[in-house]
């Protein structure tokens, strides 16, 4: 029979699992597939369709951002703070190759985490309001949000990357050269699916 530690997180991980598959995948929709496509859409058709599109996709973005944050920082408080050794230790968050490549996966976590509730839904509460009524969204508001959503995108991989090396026996050894080598890769896949995405046309 399984004890409340090891049931909690797998519940726990089940949810973070569930939340992080939403918001990435979320994510990846409004960078790779709907900003070119809202490029080739007219005011009346963007009037019509984002105020309708987009608050339910941006329901489920923000929120599978919380519970993908919440879940996360809960499994490391009971991994690390409740069954391991805190910060130090034989298995500690700060001294395990497993607990740094966490660590700094959930940096990159919370700063998307960031963007998306502090920079990206503030932005577009503003913003799909004033599409709605036909009047132009409030000047550099578009742009902040879309910034903010492209780091996003570009953390993304490197982010999935420290997070599944944090798994166990995924990459266990941790070394600064494949914290770089990863960031750089992942980055540049991102790079290179924002240029196809734009070249990819209707059937």
């Amino acid at each position: 029979m399984l004890d409340a530690p090891t049931t909690t997180m797998f519940i726990l991980r089940w949810i973070h699992f569930f939340a992080a598959i939403t918001w990435i995948g979320l994510l990846y929709f409004f960078n790779f597939i709907n900003i070119p496509l809202g490029g080739t859409m007219d005011g009346e058709t963007k009037r019509k369709v984002i105020p309708e599109l987009m608050p339910r996709v941006l329901f489920f973005f923000r929120w599978g951002a919380m519970f993908t944050i919440l879940s996360g920082l809960a499994i490391i408080l009971i991994k690390y703070f409740y069954v391991g050794s805190g910060f130090t230790g034989e298995s500690g968050l700060m001294t395990t190759d497993a607990g740094k490549y966490i660590t700094i996966g959930g940096l990159f976590g919370l700063i998307m985490w960031f963007n998306v509730w502090f920079i990206i839904w503030p932005a577009q509460q503003k913003i799909i309001p004033a599409i709605r009524a036909g009047q132009p969204p409030p000047p550099g508001l578009g742009a902040r949000a879309s910034k903010a959503s492209r780091m996003n995108t570009y953390m993304s991989l490197p982010l999935l990357f420290f997070m599944g090396a944090g798994s166990e026996g995924h990459y266990p050894l941790f070394n600064w050269y494949t914290v770089i080598v990863a960031t750089v890769i992942g980055m540049l896949v991102v790079k290179f699916t924002y240029a196809g995405s734009k070249k990819i046309k209707g059937m």
